[in-house]
């Protein structure tokens, strides 16, 4: 469990990732702060590319910068796009973030970095496609 302040540092880590987000294709600057339960936050911003494929989200970004220093486990993971709506992640993210456990939890805000609501990632996916589905354990 976190802290509302710790919630709030999350996400303005996460609009300051939003500022070194590639967008120049769409101009939907995201960004997302990834806290580890070693307590380190990894940030990203979504970078684009013009061939749209290989475009990356900003939460992948930051997911991946925690597992390239050797982080697996993570507590919370804020997600910030433009304007005032809430920003949660796409599919794709939400089966990388599958991966690494189904109890950690995903802060929503505003691109001024404003607390919108969370959910846990089983609360995102509910029928997940976990690991232990490719050793023959589909419970």
């Amino acid at each position: 469990m976190i802290t509302h302040e710790e919630k709030l540092n999350l996400l303005n880590t996460a609009v300051e990732a939003s500022k070194n987000s590639y967008c120049p294709y769409s101009n939907f600057r995201v960004g997302a702060a990834v806290l580890t339960k070693a307590g380190n936050i990894y940030k990203g911003g979504n970078i684009e590319n013009v061939s749209y494929g290989a475009t990356v989200c900003a939460e992948r970004v930051a997911i991946w910068k925690a597992i390239s220093e050797g982080e697996k486990e993570f507590t919370a993971i804020a997600v910030i796009g433009p304007g005032t709506s809430e920003s949660y992640p796409c599919a794709m993210c939400r089966q990388v973030m599958v991966e690494y456990g189904l109890d950690w939890l995903v802060i929503s805000g505003d691109a001024e970095g404003n607390y919108l609501g969370e959910m846990t990632i089983r609360e995102l996916v509910p029928y997940p496609f976990v690991p232990s589905i490719l050793l023959g354990d589909n419970k």
